[in-house]
């Protein structure tokens, strides 16, 4: 990342040979058509080659800031596209997709052992919380959508949305916090 950061061109070929098929197929769940998730892919490291001078190592592993990207231009071309279907979220699908994204940024075997910690406890409190509010936090923050657009998707009042994910995110982060996962 430090040599893309200088705008070394093979270190940037290296870092798109590792990194892209797994940021691939997270623009791939995000848009569920290869030439839109081949452009959102594109959009994304584009934006990682002018970007990577910003990455800051200490909030967050590469490979999580470049998802967190390839995520976004997924979700801008999706807007793009004007794609209004409903977007389900299996919580189970999505607790293994956490884990297994965030296990695999790691760049030794403690950080490798903590983001596995790390992620494994978000899964289990995201398990805890009722399937309504699991699904509307889902769709605002893994799927960042606005409370307007997840009241749309699931046709409910905004204010119900409102509540539902104030009152999941309470409960995550004492979830969290406590440690009740352990």
């Amino acid at each position: 990342m430090r040599d893309t950061a200088r705008h070394d061109a093979h270190a940037f070929r290296a870092l798109y040979d590792a990194t892209s098929p797994k940021l691939f197929g997270f623009a791939l769940r995000v848009l569920h058509k290869h030439e839109l998730a081949e452009e959102a892919l594109q959009d994304g490291f584009v934006a990682i080659w002018h970007a990577a001078a910003t990455y800051q190592p200490g909030l967050a592993a590469p490979m999580t800031w470049m998802a967190t990207i390839v995520r976004n231009k997924a979700l801008d071309v999706r807007r793009r596209q004007g794609d209004e279907g409903t977007v389900e979220i299996d919580a189970a699908a999505f607790d293994r997709d956490v884990v297994e994204a965030l296990a695999a940024t790691a760049n030794g075997p403690a950080e490798a052992h903590q983001c596995s910690v790390d992620a494994q406890a978000l899964a289990r409190c995201m398990d805890t919380l009722e399937r309504r509010h699991r699904q509307a936090i889902g769709l605002a923050f893994f799927h960042d959508l606005t409370h307007g657009e997840v009241a749309q998707q699931l046709a409910l009042p905004l204010g119900t949305v409102k509540t539902w994910i104030r009152r999941g995110l309470d409960k995550l982060k004492t979830c969290l916090t406590r440690g009740e996962v352990a």
